[in-house]
C-alpha cells in the first residue's frame, strides 16, 4: 500500500512538473513568440536571410516596401523611393537600424494561434512619403540630411539622408557615406547651431545674462591665439549676439562658464553622447573640454573645435526648446507617442525660443519664409579644407508642431542654403498638416 502511494505521489508530481512546463512554455510563446518568429533563420519568412513578407506604408496608406513569397516592390515614385532608403531599409540589408529590421516582428505576421503563414503583416510608418519626397528634391542631389519630427508626438515625418540609391535597383555607384543614414549615424561639426547649447548652459548658470550686453571688436586675443568674428558688432544684448552670430561673445561666455558646465549641458540636452533609436543607440555626439582660458575652449563654445552632432539630436533639442523645455523621444510608427524627457525648465525653454524668433525676424528676414512663424538658428561650421557645413535648425512656433533640422556637407551658407531646403520642405509640410 505504502509502495502504491508512493508511486502515486511520484506521478502526480511529474504530471504537475510537466503542467508547469507546458504552461512556462504557452506563457513564452505568447509573450516571445512574434521574437521567435522574426528571427532571421526562420525560413518560412526569410529568404536567404531576407525578410520575404510583410509591408510598410507612409502615414497616408503609400507603400514603401512590400514584399510576398520573395518577391519586393517599394513606392512607385522615384523621388520617395530614393528618399526613404535610410529609413525605410531594402532586401539587401545595406543599412542598419532602418523599420525593416525594427519592426520585423510585426511584418512576419505573427499570430499565437496561426503562426505564420507567408503572407506577412502591415506597419504603418510616421513618415509623410510626400515631405521625403520634397527633401529630396530640395537636397537635388547634395549630401546631406533634413529631419523633421511632430514635437508633440515625437513621430518622425521626414528622414531623409542624401546621398542614397534607388532600392529597386540596387547601388549602381558607389559614394562616400551612402550607406550611413546621416540623421542618426553620421556626426558633423555643428558650427554656430551650437551656440544654442552654449546659451542654454549660459542662461542656466550667469544669473545676468539677459540685462549684460557684449562688446565685438572682431576678434578675441587668447594667448597669442585668435578667435575671429564674422563681423565687428560693436555693444549688443546676448539676443543680438545670437542673432549675428556673434563668435566674441560666445567665445567668452564659453571662458566665462568653463568647458566643464558645456559639456554636462551638452551631455544632458542629448547633443553630446549618444540617444537611444529602437533598441540601439545613434551615433555619438562630441564634445571635449578644452583648458580654462584657452582659445580652444573659445571655440568649442561656437561649435568649433572638436564639437561634433548629429541632426537627430539638434532636431531633438529644437523639439524640447518648442516644448517648453520637454521632448518627446523620436518614434518611427504613426500613432506611437515617445517616451517624454525634460532637457531644461520653461523659463530656459522659453527665453531660448524667444532668442531663436529674433533671430528669424531681425537678422534671417521672415520674408525669406513667407506664412512660417519660425524660430531657428544657422550654422555654417567651417572644415580644415576651408569649405563649410550648411546648418538650420529650429521649430514653428504657431501651425503645426514641428522640429527640424537641416545640414548640407560642404554645402556653403547656413541661411541661403540650408535654410532654403528648410523653406522648401516646411513650406509642404505647412501646407498638409495646417488644419
Amino acid at each position: 500500500m505504502k509502495r502504491i502511494r508512493r508511486r502515486s505521489a511520484v506521478t502526480l508530481a511529474l504530471a504537475l512538473l510537466v503542467l508547469f512546463g507546458l504552461g512556462a512554455l504557452l506563457a513564452r510563446l505568447a509573450l516571445r513568440g512574434g521574437r521567435w518568429a522574426a528571427y532571421s533563420a526562420n525560413a518560412h519568412v526569410y529568404h536567404n536571410g531576407v525578410l520575404a513578407c510583410g509591408t510598410l506604408t507612409d502615414r497616408n496608406g503609400v507603400v514603401l516596401f512590400s514584399a510576398r513569397d520573395g518577391e519586393y516592390a517599394y513606392a512607385e515614385e522615384e523621388a520617395v523611393r530614393f528618399a526613404s532608403l535610410h529609413a525605410v531599409g531594402d532586401q539587401r540589408g545595406n543599412i542598419g537600424s532602418t523599420a525593416l529590421g525594427i519592426f520585423s516582428g510585426d511584418l512576419v505576421g505573427y499570430s499565437p494561434v496561426n503562426g505564420t503563414d507567408g503572407t506577412g503583416g502591415e506597419v504603418r510608418l510616421s513618415l509623410d512619403s510626400r515631405l521625403q519626397a520634397g527633401a529630396w528634391y530640395a537636397l537635388n542631389g547634395r549630401p546631406g540630411a533634413v529631419v523633421v519630427m511632430d514635437y508633440e508626438t515625437g513621430e518622425i515625418l521626414c528622414m531623409v539622408s542624401s546621398p542614397a540609391y534607388d532600392p529597386l535597383y540596387g547601388q549602381r555607384r558607389d559614394a562616400e557615406g551612402m550607406y550611413i543614414n546621416r540623421c542618426i549615424g553620421g556626426l558633423f561639426i555643428p558650427g554656430s547651431i551650437f551656440k544654442l547649447v552654449t546659451l542654454t548652459a549660459a542662461a542656466e548658470h550667469i544669473p545676468d545674462l539677459r540685462s549684460r550686453t557684449f562688446t565685438c571688436n572682431g576678434s578675441l586675443e587668447l594667448f597669442g591665439e585668435t578667435v575671429h568674428c564674422t563681423g565687428v558688432h560693436g555693444e549688443q544684448t546676448v539676443e543680438q549676439a545670437l542673432a549675428n552670430s556673434c563668435n566674441c561673445a560666445f567665445g567668452s561666455i564659453a571662458l566665462e562658464l568653463g568647458g566643464q558646465v558645456i559639456r554636462d549641458t551638452a551631455e544632458r540636452l542629448g547633443v553630446a553622447g549618444s540617444l537611444p533609436w529602437y533598441g540601439g543607440r545613434t551615433a555619438s555626439g562630441r564634445f571635449d573640454v578644452a583648458a580654462r582660458g584657452s582659445a580652444p575652449l573659445a571655440w568649442s563654445g561656437i561649435g568649433q573645435y572638436n564639437d561634433l552632432v548629429t541632426p537627430y539630436a539638434m532636431a531633438r533639442l529644437c523639439a524640447a526648446v518648442a516644448g517648453g523645455g520637454a521632448v518627446r523621444e523620436g518614434v518611427l510608427r504613426a500613432g506611437d507617442t515617445g517616451a517624454r524627457s525634460r532637457l531644461m525648465d520653461a523659463d530656459t525653454a522659453g527665453f531660448i525660443g524667444d532668442c531663436m524668433n529674433y533671430n528669424v525676424v531681425y537678422a534671417y528676414g521672415k520674408n525669406n519664409f513667407p506664412g512660417l512663424d519660425l524660430a531657428a538658428k544657422t550654422g555654417t561650421a567651417e572644415l580644415g579644407d576651408g569649405s563649410t557645413h550648411a546648418w538650420f535648425v529650429g521649430y514653428l512656433r504657431s501651425g503645426p508642431p514641428l522640429a527640424f533640422a537641416v545640414l548640407l556637407e560642404q554645402g556653403g551658407g547656413g541661411l541661403i542654403a540650408a535654410g532654403g531646403v528648410a523653406n522648401h520642405v516646411l513650406q509642404l509640410a505647412n501646407g498638409y498638416y495646417a488644419s
